[in-house]
């Protein structure tokens, strides 16, 4: 399973010039049988992973919070891992039927397309709705799903701002980073009912987020407080981060991949740019040691620096897609990938914990930390498919 790779430099991050390998634990029997494992666990009435203890045990939420369509979500990715590799004994993806097990997953949430407390991450509760459509594009569950999630976002659109409102969280009207992760449900409820608006939310908002979220250097706020009246930004700040104007890595990561989508739907090379910028920023950012941090400005002293597994395994799945997106730095980007999603293999898979990595830091400030993340294994998944479908690894 290991394929080694001749990497260029990628100016600045110096962590990019020598030789590394695909990470076995990518394809390892024991991912299937800890999903089917935790599935197996699964309570009735559902309820979801969110995140670990800090001695990696699942701890279960019920499926009103943001993260629960994640669970369901990785089910279908092991699925479409499946349906591109077929199972075998080394590789353990015969053990269920995955896409099965996301359905009853998906089962839980029909309920939050009326009514939910998860605001702006009804786009996260659709990832599975979105796989469902990938393998059925017939399935009226799925649509409905998507339909419902994608109105209840576009209602939250205030157009002085420009943005769909992040969090209910008087006085200010809220739009954090994340939330252009959610983007992609209003283009796919657009496709669906050819609803013109959606599309033209989704592009206002990016764009409102490109001039107000975003420095000068690629670095991004988590949080920016507009004026609901007037339109107009109050402050920046952030939530989940070490300072209102340090950068937060997965905010920063959930940045590359929301402008992918972007240029995705609508080819508009600003898009690229930026998701190619806030990259960069990524990378230039890097430690010496190659471990994501938690957020690019904690402080050093005393060590360690927590890191975050989530932020790196999701900042390597935009790379992938980078890689993809931009030919010309092809080498460039899926060397990026390896490195930092092995950095992290190293320090993080643990096959005596519930979730696939550990390491997590779901939300510092709030002491939240050296978890594992549902998210963070989800993008796990993703990323050991994409290397199959580059080319850079083998079923």
């Amino acid at each position: 399973m290991l394929l080694s790779l001749l990497l260029f430099a990628v100016h600045p991050a110096p962590l990019l010039t020598t030789a590394t390998s695909v990470p076995s634990e990518l394809y390892s029997p024991i991912v299937p049988q800890k999903l089917l494992a935790a599935y197996q666990k699964t309570p009735d009435p559902i309820q979801y992973p969110q995140y670990t203890s800090t001695n990696g045990t699942w701890e279960l939420f019920p499926a009103d919070v943001w993260t629960s369509g994640f669970f369901p979500a990785t089910m279908y990715a092991l699925e479409e891992r499946k349906r591109l590799c077929g199972a075998t004994k080394s590789n353990g993806l015969g053990l269920a039927n995955w896409a099965n097990l996301g359905r009853a997953l998906t089962s839980g949430l029909t309920a939050l397309e009326v009514q939910n407390t998860v605001g702006h991450d009804v786009g996260f509760l659709s990832f599975p709705f979105a796989h469902e459509l990938q393998i059925n594009a017939h399935n009226q569950t799925a649509k409905d799903g998507i339909n419902n999630f994608a109105k209840l976002l576009a209602a939250r659109y205030n157009p002085l701002v420009g943005c769909t409102k992040s969090w209910d969280w008087p006085p200010y009207f809220k739009v954090i980073i994340d939330n252009m992760m959610n983007l992609e449900l209003l283009f796919l409820s657009a496709d669906l009912t050819n609803n013109q608006t959606l599309r033209d939310i989704a592009i206002s908002h990016a764009d409102t987020t490109i001039v107000n979220h975003i420095r000068s250097d690629g670095g991004t706020w988590h949080v920016i407080n507009y004026n609901e009246t007037t339109g107009e930004v109050d402050s920046k700040q952030t939530f989940q981060g070490y300072s209102n104007d340090s950068t937060w890595s997965r905010g920063q990561a959930w940045g590359v991949n929301g402008y992918l989508d972007l240029y995705d739907r609508t080819k508009n090379r600003t898009y690229l740019d930026t998701s190619v910028k806030l990259a960069n920023y990524f990378l230039s950012r890097m430690p010496s040691d190659g471990i994501v941090p938690w957020d690019f400005d904690a402080p050093t002293v005393p060590p360690p620096r927590p890191a975050d597994s989530s932020a790196a395994t999701l900042a390597s799945y935009g790379f992938l897609r980078l890689a993809t997106a931009v030919p010309n730095e092809k080498r460039k980007w899926q060397n990026a990938a390896l490195q930092t999603v092995s950095k992290i293999i190293d320090l993080a898979f643990n096959p005596a914990w519930d979730s696939l990595l550990s390491n997590g830091t779901v939300n510092w400030p709030a002491g939240n930390m050296l978890t594992g993340t549902v998210y963070g294994d989800y993008y796990f998944v993703k990323v050991g498919t994409e290397l199959i479908r580059q080319g850079l690894a083998h079923c």
